[in-house]
């Protein structure tokens, strides 16, 4: 797997394990979204890690505490159709910005994943947005 990046490979390992991943994601609730390129307009599948709010899955646009959005923020700002792999299961979704509850749905992800409180303070001033994946 060598000649596969990072992202790859993750993509890979969950794909192969039902998805679950190990390394540094042993453990970590992983899901894959699948969106369109803002710029390319290629399909591209971002490995994350997310919690539920009732049925739907929330990511966060954390970069590891980054002072800029990564990319998939941007395609899915651009185009919200998407797809969702979690565990065995894939679906169509709509990314969906989270607004009045964004901080709620922060703050419950970081209660499981204590790193997103750290990432928080590290993107200072930027405020990190937050995804509600709804089923289509």
């Amino acid at each position: 797997m060598d000649h596969l990046s990072f992202n790859e490979q993750v993509i890979e390992e969950f794909r192969a394990n039902d998805g679950v991943c190990g390394g540094p994601f042993e453990g970590a609730p992983m899901i894959l979204v699948t969106m369109t390129g803002a710029k390319s307009g290629r399909a591209l599948c971002s490995p994350l890690v997310y919690s539920m709010d009732g049925d739907d899955a929330i990511i966060i646009a954390s970069k590891g505490g980054a002072p800029s959005h990564p990319n998939w923020y941007h395609n899915l700002v651009a185009n919200p159709a998407c797809t969702v792999e979690i565990g065995t299961e894939t679906y169509q979704a709509t990314a969906v910005l989270a607004a009045e509850d964004r901080k709620e749905l922060f703050d419950a992800q970081a209660a499981m994943m204590p790193q997103f409180t750290q990432y928080e303070i590290d993107a200072a001033p930027r405020e990190i947005p937050v995804f509600r994946l709804q089923r289509s």
